[in-house]
């Protein structure tokens, strides 16, 4: 079956699931969610997935990008979760999204802040994140081990970092996303290439044992959608639909440094946070040419709003741990956005740094709700649901097939595409090149209106947050979003005529 995403796709397969029954429900189309739909539906399970606005809304779009095999639950002695994670970043580097899922080194700065004995310590979680990486298979050719650099070898990654006092660094290598929002758009195509119904601006108003009130949010209509298991997906929002659900949301909050800013930083960086223990602030360096710079772990009490404020007290916290190796220091004014995520941890006594990454599934009759966890181990979380919602529902599924389902994207890589292309659209570049021929004007950022024509016709982008917030992340910056504007009603005018 065809994997795009488009508003005519939508219109017919909204007027399907308000005539059908399907087995799943999944509710929520973040990286939980979209996996969910993708495990089910590869599964031989028919399957409707919801979001009352779209793909990568909520906390998938807000990470620090970072697919990570687990190195600080090792620290805290969750070697589980932290087997787990290098189980999951194998899959992701090696299969299912090869294309979007890269090694990055990452430099910590061997400062006068960092004594002998806690550079020892570090050096010798690296190493056991190492032996994490063999028992997970990953081979080294795809994430190479963790090494000591002279203070010259470290200038040449990263020239900005204070040269006084640098007695080198300790490199180590992790995963990396190219963009968050892509892995989740490929989760859902790949989903609708097995038949799922993924269906944006449709929010649940309220879920039962066999289905679910939906709210048509384009058009106000509101229909029931059949189904013999729900799973809730909404992540921080679950308890807004499963009042079993307890959670402690975290603020993670993100810099965004402008192009130049840190001029010839090449590496990630891992900056020690004073005072803390196992913390590290980073900072990103993107394919864009800005500057990550990340992040917070803040408690958050009260309702749980649709889109998070990074507050500035957030900004000076990491402004300040960044200033604290930097030769030159980055102004306020240098900052040229900000944004923040909420994770949705399961409540606990302690600190919202001290709670487990650790996911559960709750269910109650035919409503399985999947909670906690993190961006490395969606896949994971997805098929325990799945598994949930089968045995509770006495489903006939076949066997998880996700492990080594490469997602749309991560097929045999096409000779001549543009490597900027190849990054963000993997197999399919050369489709998108023959768009961006006809359409090579450029919005922001490299980015072309051809590109964001292809969003319109097979990544379900239905309007101009779509395009500019999460196709692509041209939104992050105030101005760029506003100068990237005009052109995005354009190409949606213009796919609308067509």
């Amino acid at each position: 079956m065809d994997s795009s995403l488009n508003a005519g796709r939508r219109a017919r397969e909204l007027r399907r699931v308000a005539e059908e029954r399907v087995d799943v429900l999944v509710v929520g189309l973040g990286a939980t969610g979209a996996g969910a739909a993708l495990e089910a539906a590869s599964r031989g399970l028919s399957v409707a997935a919801v979001d009352a606005h779209d793909l990568a809304f909520g906390t998938s779009r807000w990470s620090s990008k970072m697919i990570h095999g687990g190195l600080r639950y090792l620290a805290r002695g969750q070697v589980g979760i932290a087997h787990e994670s290098a189980v999951e970043r194998g899959i992701l580097l090696r299969t299912t999204a090869p294309h979007l899922v890269k090694a990055h080194p990452y430099v910590l700065p061997l400062t006068p802040a960092v004594s002998p004995r806690q550079a020892a310590l570090v050096m010798a979680g690296y190493r056991l994140g190492d032996g994490l990486r063999a028992a997970a298979r990953t081979p080294r050719r795809l994430l190479p081990g963790p090494t000591r650099l002279t203070a010259a070898r470290t200038r040449t990654l990263a020239p900005v970092l204070a040269a006084d006092g640098l007695r080198g660094a300790l490199l180590s290598w992790d995963g990396r996303l190219l963009d968050d929002a892509r892995l989740v758009v490929a989760l859902a195509r790949t989903a609708a290439a097995h038949g799922a119904r993924v269906l944006t601006r449709c929010r649940a108003l309220r879920l039962s044992d066999d289905g679910a009130l939906v709210r048509d949010e384009l058009t106000g209509e509101e229909f029931t959608l059949r189904a013999r298991a729900v799973i809730n997906a909404t992540g921080v929002w679950a308890a807004t639909l499963d009042p079993q659900v307890k959670l402690r949301p975290s603020r993670g909050t993100h810099l965004v440094l402008a192009p130049g800013t840190l001029p010839g930083l090449i590496a990630g960086l891992h900056l020690p946070i004073p005072g803390e223990t196992n913390r590290f602030a980073l900072v990103l360096p993107q394919r864009d040419g800005r500057i990550h710079v990340g992040l917070t772990d803040e408690p958050v009490d009260g309702p749980v709003p649709d889109v998070p404020e990074a507050p500035e007290e957030d900004v000076r916290a990491l402004l300040k741990v960044l200033n604290g190796v930097l030769e030159v220091p980055v102004t306020r004014e240098a900052v040229a956005g900000a944004y923040a995520g909420l994770r949705p941890l399961l409540a606990a006594d302690g600190g919202t740094a001290d709670l487990s990454r650790r996911h559960a599934v709750l269910s109650d009759g035919g409503i399985v709700t999947v909670v906690g966890g993190k961006l490395t181990t969606y896949r994971r979380m997805a098929e325990d649901a799945v598994d949930r919602a089968v045995a509770s529902r006495n489903l006939r599924a076949g066997r998880s097939r996700t492990r080594k389902l490469p997602l749309v994207g991560a097929g045999p890589q096409p000779d001549g595409a543009p490597p900027r292309l190849a990054e963000r659209y993997g197999s399919e570049a050369l489709a998108v090149q023959a768009l961006v021929k006809e359409h090579p004007e450029e919005v922001g950022l490299g980015i072309t209106k051809g590109e964001l024509l292809w969003s319109v016709l097979h990544e379900g982008a239905l309007d101009e947050g779509d395009l500019l917030d999460r196709r692509t992340r041209i939104g992050l910056v105030r101005r760029d979003r506003d100068e990237a504007l005009p052109a995005a009603r354009d190409v949606l005018d213009r796919a609308a005529r067509t």
